[in-house]
């Protein structure tokens, strides 16, 4: 499953799934159920009133200004081009499902009231709301549910390669739509169907204010016709986007939005520029600011509003808490020089994370050695029992020290450790045929110099990436540091023109389908899957198939340990590091509720404005 997560602008995850393994057991008869959970029962029973972490008496009103790097150009939410606006999915459209943030996975119904599937997992039909409404007072359909369908794995390479084991979608009635699959015992696939987002067939094959048709597969900067709790009220293409709360909102009331959607406005203003970004929210120019550099959290807040209390900071953990992540320097193993893991291992050997933390991170960041870093389910120690057992099915396809050595990342920090690295990296190096000629590294056989463009998503990672480039010319590698606007950024990597980017990948605390989509073979030559290093593995794509179909609880962690150890051991990424809070800053008009819940800080969903703050501030 693909978890819900705003961690890193550096990852690019064309959607964010907040998707469930469940816990089957207590409904092996196919019936309705209103719910499902990841372990045991659904914490809330049929027809609870609401979540327990929100405030039912919430008072609505008051605006939110929010901000973003970069731009926007269309505001169809499917397609897999151009820069989609932010808030459409979150705001103006809905899923069949929706998940709770205070269970470490378990969804309600939201558009649907009810879900069925058979024992063997082989299809899953979803019962719609009868009140479910757009905007424009139509009712939501199950056509309208497999129209998106179809349209989305149409129009979106990297959805259609996600959903590849959905073979139909059929509307049995007005409001029943079932699903059905390729295969069988895949307990995620009912519900990743239920994460698709529904969109009106009726108006987007319809005609707009000025008699044109309307084209699903083309971008548009039209407000868009939505069922959710927002719709698009004013626009600046690429600069400001505003929603206002819909006063007859059809699911104001559902048990899964109660003391919810409590802003009347909320308001993206976009940025080119990350610290351009920072000064406007010092000079209030919105309200929110998620902090991702170290360097500015230590030392850029002594100013006037934060002094005086009219900024809040706060360091949470609740969104980390079912959340791991890798992320770290990615090189393309379509090209010929990243294809030797000696290379991979001498560039990580070639990072000084220790010296990075201690001058520009002060010592608030910690290195990954995971792909499911901060959760249960990373690798530990050596294999053994039901993760051995998995292992020794691939035991001639992987390197033999997964079953001998813990992966460990270079320690470094300066001085005589990093000249040791140094020297280590070389020898990898020379071993892989590569040597030094007038102080470059070269190909022996080729002559091809070992040099190559690190392409950045903006600014922020060059006080890492320039560092880095320095010590890799010590030993005659030429490591090129570019930095891009988003778009081009976005445009580039979906493309694979690329030599190295720097990005990442999370994971929830359920892996499933989406790892074929992060690591699996087919993903690699796959136009925009999230396979951005071109991993093609068979032992990868054999452990992933155990992840997908594990029986149980306890399989389904070995399996993941197993993949997480081969994956680590061919050093596939050289990781940088992560910091397990978030961090963020507002300005001080708002509550929320104590406690937030378990897994999230619930931003902006159960916040709302209170207006006596506002008038102390002002």
């Amino acid at each position: 499953m693909v978890p819900n997560q705003s961690l890193f602008v550096h990852i690019l995850l064309a959607a964010s799934f907040a998707l469930a393994l469940p816990g089957f057991s207590s409904a092996q008869d196919g019936g309705w159920r209103h719910a499902t959970s990841l372990i045991g029962e659904p914490k809330y029973a049929e027809g609870f009133e609401r979540f327990d972490y929100v405030n039912p008496d919430a008072p609505k009103g008051g605006s939110l200004r929010l901000s973003e790097t970069g731009s926007f150009d269309t505001l169809n939410p499917i397609l897999s081009k151009g820069e989609v606006a932010s808030g459409l999915g979150a705001f103006v459209y809905e899923t069949l499902m929706k998940s709770s943030l205070d269970e470490v996975s378990a969804e309600y119904g939201l558009l649907a009231e009810a879900l069925s599937y058979p024992d063997d997992f082989s299809e899953v039909s979803y019962r719609l709301r009868a009140d479910a409404r757009w905007h424009d007072g139509e009712p939501v359909t199950a056509e309208d549910v497999v129209w998106s369908f179809e349209k989305l794995v149409e129009l979106n390479p990297q959805r259609r390669f996600y959903y590849q084991h959905v073979t139909g979608a059929e509307a049995v009635d007005e409001r029943t739509v079932r699903f059905t699959f390729d295969e069988k015992d895949n307990k995620e696939l009912p519900h990743i169907v239920g994460q698709v987002p529904v969109l009106p067939k009726h108006w987007w094959e319809g005609k707009d204010a000025s008699g044109e048709q309307r084209d699903i597969s083309g971008s548009t900067l039209e407000p868009p016709l939505g069922s959710g709790p927002y719709r698009v009220s004013a626009m600046n293409p690429g600069s400001t986007l505003t929603f206002t709360r819909v006063a007859d909102y059809w699911g104001a009331e559902l048990p899964v939005n109660a003391g919810q959607h409590n802003f009347e406005t909320i308001t993206y203003n976009y940025y080119r520029d990350r610290n351009v970004e920072f000064e406007a929210f010092k000079a209030d120019e919105f309200d929110f600011w998620n902090e991702n550099e170290a360097k500015r959290w230590a030392t850029a807040y002594d100013f006037p509003a934060a002094r005086d209390g009219s900024i809040v900071r706060e360091e949470l953990e609740n969104p980390y808490r079912a959340q791991g992540v890798l992320v770290g320097f990615v090189p393309n193993l379509r090209k010929p020089m990243f294809q030797d893991a000696r290379v991979r291992r001498a560039l990580n050997l070639v990072f000084d994370f220790e010296t990075l933390n201690k001058t520009i991170f002060y010592d608030q960041y910690e290195r990954v050695d995971s792909f499911f870093y901060g959760t249960p389910l990373r690798w530990e120690g050596f294999p053994e029992g039901r993760e051995l057992e998995i292992l020794e099915t691939v035991r001639d396809q992987v390197p033999s020290a997964v079953f001998t050595k813990e992966y460990t990342n270079p320690v470094s920090g300066g001085g005589r450790q990093q000249r040791q690295n140094l020297r280590e990296a070389l020898r990898l190096l020379l071993e892989a045929g590569y040597e030094q000629s007038d102080g470059v590294m070269v190909h022996k056989e080729t002559g091809q110099p070992l040099s190559f463009e690190l392409l950045l998503n903006g600014p922020t990672i060059e006080r890492v990436a320039l560092p880095f480039a320095e010590d890799l010319r010590k030993i005659g590698v030429e490591m090129r540091v570019r930095s891009v606007e988003p778009s081009q950024y976005v445009a580039r990597a979906r493309s694979r023109d690329f030599d190295m980017i720097y990005t990442g990948w999370a994971q929830s605390l359920s892996p499933g389908n989406e790892q074929f989509d992060y690591f699996g073979s087919k993903a690699a030559d796959s136009e925009a899957s999230q396979n951005f290093a071109g991993i093609k593995d068979p032992a990868v794509d054999a452990l992933i198939r155990r992840v997908v179909f594990a029986k149980d609880r306890d399989e389904l962690i070995a399996a993941t340990k197993a993949l997480d150890r081969v994956l680590m051991a061919n050093q596939y990424v050289i990781p940088s590091y992560t910091s397990r809070e978030a961090r963020i800053a507002y300005w001080d008009r708002f509550a929320h509720p104590e406690p937030l819940p378990e897994y999230s800080i619930g931003f902006p969903e159960i916040w709302w404005y209170e207006a006596e703050k506002a008038a102390a501030i002002q």
